[in-house]
């Protein structure tokens, strides 16, 4: 079977998620420590792969290096939307890389490639925007 050399989506969302991987908790229990997900990285984490789950791609990519190219769109705020602009770049949290681990973690759990680890380009942006969602770019280096 022949590897696909390019797949991009746009995953319309009104509430883009904002709750990261990095919101994971500990607590002890009987004296071992445990890690767990609180419900709303939980939530988000279901939310990312109902998302997803309907654009993995119909071909496998392979085992070799991805460029992955993620578009954070999130609303506008108020502030945005006096500047009139269709697209204005985010400088707030979360931060880009921090919304990237939980969305490559669902990608590898819903078998987009064999490993996150084979991203070996990132291009990540967020920004506020007419259109919210995702808009994700993978392609075969």
């Amino acid at each position: 079977m022949n590897n696909v050399r390019e797949h991009d989506f746009w995953m319309p969302m009104k509430k883009v998620p904002t709750t990261t991987h990095q919101m994971k908790a500990t607590k002890v229990v009987k004296g071992k420590v445990i890690h767990y997900e609180p419900p709303k990285v939980a939530e988000t984490r279901a939310k990312l792969m109902a998302a997803l789950s309907s654009h993995i791609p119909d071909r496998w990519f392979g085992t070799g290096p991805l460029e992955c190219t993620v578009k954070w769109c999130f609303p506008h705020t108020q502030k945005t939307k006096k500047l009139n602009r269709e697209f204005v770049w985010k400088s707030t949290k979360p931060d880009t890389h921090n919304l990237n681990k939980m969305l490559f973690d669902c990608m590898t759990d819903l078998q987009f490639w064999k490993d996150d680890a084979q991203v070996a380009s990132e291009i990540i942006q967020k920004a506020h925007a007419d259109r919210t969602g995702i808009y994700i770019k993978i392609e075969n280096l």
